[in-house]
């Protein structure tokens, strides 16, 4: 059973995926809100993907409501639909992934934010854009941990991606994000979270859709939180987000 359900939910990934985006490619050229029709596309792709996935969303705490500039811990590909399916947002994501062909074309369609961390001279580049974007009224979120990890703790937050924050005395909302799979079937941590090289992307869906099914918990913190210095930022908001976090097993 385990293996029909991945075999049945991988060519629905793939058709989800690319029939969104054409119906995303084709409406863009006459739908004047660009905005709306892309978070549109967006949110009924992840709330798609989750729904392929079996994954039972568990929200707490306050939704912030665009614009809005967020952060949270970084577990698997899995946060992106998960936190897609509850904000109105585009993510800041590592520009390696913009030479991933289709992928990375589709992804930057989105309006995606791609930056270059070992390049500080993109950073400001990067930060003009996100500032641009809340102007224009959309949500961003990013990851600042910088990777993927196993779920036992959170990784300290790269200051880098705050300078503009800091300089703007924007407030930065927070979340925290977990997984937990049913009785029987491999933790979150070896299962949902995407941290281990040997695992291709495909790879790793075959055996996450395996499972039933299982639980994604996102946590909002309650106040928005600002500093003048970017350290100063990183370190309260991982702060933030740590004591709302429950590591995994």
């Amino acid at each position: 059973m385990k293996y029909l359900r991945s075999i049945i939910r991988i060519p629905l990934f793939f058709a989800l995926t690319f029939g969104i985006y054409a119906v995303w490619f084709i409406g863009d050229f006459f739908i004047p809100n660009k905005p709306f029709w892309r978070q549109l596309i967006f949110r009924y792709w992840a709330k798609g993907f989750l729904g392929i996935a079996g994954v039972k969303v568990i929200v707490s705490g306050r939704i912030p409501r665009p614009p809005f500039f967020l952060v949270s811990n970084h577990l698997s590909y899995i946060d992106i639909p998960l936190v897609r399916s509850v904000l109105e947002n585009i993510f800041v994501t590592k520009g390696e992934i913009e030479s991933w062909s289709l992928a990375g074309t589709m992804i930057g369609n989105f309006g995606n934010i791609y930056i270059n961390r070992s390049n500080k001279r993109d950073i400001p580049r990067a930060g003009s854009e996100i500032l641009e974007t809340l102007n224009q009224g959309e949500g961003v979120v990013v990851f600042p941990e910088g990777t993927t990890t196993n779920g036992s703790s959170v990784l300290p937050f790269k200051s880098s991606f705050f300078e503009f924050a800091s300089a703007a005395n924007l407030p930065v909302y927070y979340a925290s994000i977990r997984y937990e799979t049913p009785n029987g079937f491999p933790p979150a941590s070896e299962s949902v979270c995407w941290w281990r090289m040997e695992s291709t992307l495909v790879g790793h869906m075959w055996e996450m859709f395996k499972m039933p099914g299982f639980e994604a918990f996102i946590t909002f913190g309650e106040n928005p939180i600002q500093a003048d210095n970017r350290k100063d930022l990183a370190k309260k908001l991982h702060a933030a987000v740590s004591e709302s976090f429950t590591p995994m097993n």
